[in-house]
């Protein structure tokens, strides 16, 4: 399209078959030609935060279909790379992006083990909240996954990473001297019900996988509605959320941890709009019967002045006794005098008011 900002693709063709392949954050298409002699494309996408493919037809195109494949069909349809914000892109070549370890879905042991190897690395000097952003060892996860994996196993997001990484190998080593005999399926079964962190990694993201193959259909109505039932701590009312130090927002429940940002207060915002609402009165009243006792009340009548004039109270008391019972001043500015005088200090002496 004539706003994307992906580089021009120099392929075309008769006939041609689609195929992919993803590994974590990146996927690549391949354009094969059904012609022997000619030659195949492969593209390599990253989706940012909202990039996604969209198979629609071709007199509807999206506004945000910023590279688009057209096949031959009646009624004619294509498939576009969509893009609203813009921060995804594509590249020529079949080379996945440099820097980028093992994919946690497809690749777990390799993922494993290049974590557990390297927790030397300058990497896990940070909050294990951030560790977990990092492509070079967890490469598939984002902030929404990091959330939820490090909710169902009470890590504080800003307990140091090195901590929480290095007291695997010790959990992994004591399971083995415990249960030296056991069989295979019964270590499987120990390992998910007793999951670690990097399990977590795996296991996670293929349960949105399979949410999302039971609603595959993109004009199923309640396809976004089963993904935040399935969500139990990104953006939940009552959970609590801080930035970290590249600015992303990281939701927990319980405390920060002891590498949380000065300065931060956690946040519920969802939580506490919800209770405003449903609230019967509001807190500001409190607080403002505490500051002076009658601003927050409903002002009395001229008979009830009268009676706290008559009482035996002194200081400010007494000047109002004095402002209702002056005759010279007409009936209805009474009550306003005797307002007046309530805001006066008591230091400044008797008769002042």
């Amino acid at each position: 399209s004539a706003v994307g900002r992906g580089p021009e693709v120099p392929f075309s063709s008769e006939a041609y078959r689609i195929s992919a392949a993803s590994r974590g954050k990146e996927l690549r298409l391949t354009l094969a030609p059904l012609a022997p002699a000619a030659a195949p494309q492969d593209l390599v996408f990253r989706f940012g935060m909202s990039g996604s493919f969209r198979l629609c037809p071709a007199a509807r195109l999206p506004r945000h279909a910023h590279l688009r494949f057209l096949p031959r069909e009646s009624p004619p349809r294509a498939l576009c790379f969509v893009d609203a914000r813009r921060f995804g892109s594509w590249r020529l070549g079949d080379a996945w992006q440099l820097g980028r370890g093992p994919c946690v879905l497809s690749e777990y042991q390799a993922f494993r083990e290049n974590v557990l190897k390297n927790l030397d690395d300058k990497a896990f000097d940070k909050p294990i909240c951030e560790a977990l952003l990092n492509q070079k060892f967890f490469n598939g996860i984002g902030n929404y996954l990091r959330a939820e994996i490090l909710y169902r196993l009470k890590i504080p997001p800003f307990e140091k990473a090195r901590t929480v990484l290095e007291a695997l190998k010790d959990q992994e080593q004591a399971r083995r001297k415990k249960n030296p005999s056991l069989t295979l399926s019964k270590k499987l079964k120990l390992k998910r019900d007793n999951p670690d962190l990097l399990e977590l990694c795996h296991t996670v993201p293929m349960e949105v996988i399979a949410t999302e193959k039971k609603l595959l259909d993109p004009d199923h109505s309640d396809n976004y509605a089963a993904f935040k039932s399935w969500l139990q701590c990104y953006l939940v009312p009552g959970m609590s959320s801080l930035r970290d130090r590249n600015g992303r927002t990281i939701w927990f429940q319980g405390e920060p941890g002891p590498m949380a940002p000065k300065g931060q207060t956690s946040r519920k915002k969802h939580a506490r709009l919800k209770a405003d609402r449903e609230a019967p009165t509001p807190k500001v009243t409190k607080r403002t019967s505490k500051r002076c006792p009658r601003a927050a009340a409903k002002p009395p009548k001229l008979p009830e002045e009268e009676e706290v004039a008559d009482g035996p109270r002194k200081g400010r008391t007494r000047g109002r006794r004095k402002a209702t019972s002056a005759p010279a001043l007409p009936e209805p500015e009474a009550p306003v005098k005797a307002k007046r005088s309530c805001r006066t200090p008591a230091r400044r002496g008797r008769g002042e008011a």
